[in-house]
Order: structure tokens, then sequence, then C-alpha cells
């Protein structure tokens, strides 16, 4: 493996090895919190600040995994195709702008108090991707949301995942003080959760799809459609 293969591996081991335990310990203080609510269970006072916390490094952990899989994206393809460097500086220096301002965005929310600006740096946050995901280097599968394939998007699932997490971040004191903010979160999470699943699916399936980078030549000589390669060469002859 080269290292822009690790580079691949970076993204699915972070979300595996992160994202999703600490995504199970946000769902078990969630229900730990509405259990106080409720009065069903004497929780301590901890419990919903612990909560809060996991959430905002749940949103965290996505927007930094979706960072590293554009940035391996735009490596893999954009140089290999040479398309990244064709248009110089005047094209780098604007996507590696738009890449730290995202993550300015992302730790600017994480620390701000007013509602104004939360909403603006989630905002800013999830453009910053939006506009990353929409270079021509990074595979969608399709742009269209009337088809199929856009909804089995690994990407489009993805971007949809971190703008909800990134909302429910921006919005935690209100829904910690108006009950109707509270049910649109706990609805907006059961949304989370399928798109999670969603995001496992998909990945693994990309995953499987992903040819090593000294196997890509090779594989892009296949025939996706008729789902057939062509034949080696017989040995000791050259390869045509």
């Amino acid at each position: 493996m080269t290292a822009i293969d690790w580079l691949a591996l970076l993204h699915p081991v972070l979300v595996i090895l992160f994202v999703y335990p600490v995504v199970g310990a946000t769902i078990r203080l969630g229900i730990l919190v509405r259990e106080k609510r409720l009065g069903i269970t004497r929780q301590s006072d901890l419990v919903p600040v612990e909560h809060a916390a996991h959430g905002a490094w749940v949103t965290g952990g996505v927007v930094v995994a979706v960072l590293i899989a554009l940035l391996y994206s735009l490596l893999a393809h954009g140089l290999s195709s040479g398309s990244l460097l064709s248009g110089g500086l005047l094209r780098l220096l604007p996507l590696g702008l738009v890449a730290i301002g995202t993550v300015v965005a992302l730790l600017a929310l994480l620390r701000v108090r007013r509602a104004a600006l939360r909403a603006s740096f989630a905002l800013l946050c999830w453009a910053g991707l939006l506009g990353l995901g929409s270079q021509p280097e990074i595979w969608r599968v399709t742009d269209n949301p009337l088809t199929g394939g856009f909804w089995s998007s690994h990407y489009w699932s993805g971007v949809l995942l971190s703008g909800l997490l990134l909302f429910t971040t921006a919005a935690r004191p209100e829904i910690t003080r108006m009950p109707r903010l509270r049910r649109l979160h706990l609805l907006l999470n059961l949304l989370v959760m399928v798109l999670l699943a969603v995001q496992a699916i998909t990945g693994s399936r990309d995953l499987l799809e992903m040819p090593l980078s000294w196997q890509t030549p090779a594989i892009l000589s296949c025939d996706p459609l008729a789902r057939s390669c062509p034949s080696p060469p017989p040995p000791g002859l050259p390869a045509l």
C-alpha cells in the first residue's frame, strides 16, 4: 500500500474507532436525560452536560472525517488525472482556504454563545463541506435527488448527516429550554441514526469498489456494465 492508500483508510478508521462509539454513548446519555426530565429515574446533574459534550464530539468527528474523505478524493483523483493541478494556484489556493475556513468555523461553533453566531458558523461550516464536495474530483454518484442513485450516495448521505449534526450543536441551548425544539431534536436524531446506518452500508460498499492505487489502471480498463475485464495475455507474450 502507498501513502495515498493509507490516507483512504484514515476516514473509515476515524469513524469506526471514534465516531460510532461516541454516538452510542451519546444515545445512552440522551435516554438518561429524558428519564431524568420525566422523573422516571434520578440522574446526576452532570448527565445533560455530558450528553451535550458527547454530541459536540460526534459533530466534530463527523466533520473532520468528511474533510479527510474529501482531501483523499481530491488528491487521489485530482493528481492522477492532473485536474487538480491544471488550474494552478488559482484553484489550489481557494480550496485550501475553504478547508481552513471550514475547520475554523467548526471550532468557533463549539466556543461561541450568541445564537446568531452559532447559526452563522454552523452554516459556514456546512457551506465549506458543500463547496469542497462540489469539485469534479469528488464521486457523488449523481446530483439529481429524483434518482435512486442520489439516495444511495455515500457523499450525499454524509453531507445531510453533517448538516443535521451541525444544526443540533448550534441549537443546543434552545433545545434545552424549549420543549418543541426538544421534540424536533428527538425526531432529527432518529433520522441521524438512519443516516449513520446508511453511511455504514454505503461506506462498506464503496471500500469494496475502491482499488489500490497501483491497481487503478487495470480496473479502469474493465467494463462495469458488462462486468468483464480484458483477458491477460498468454505467458511469454507481451501485453498489448
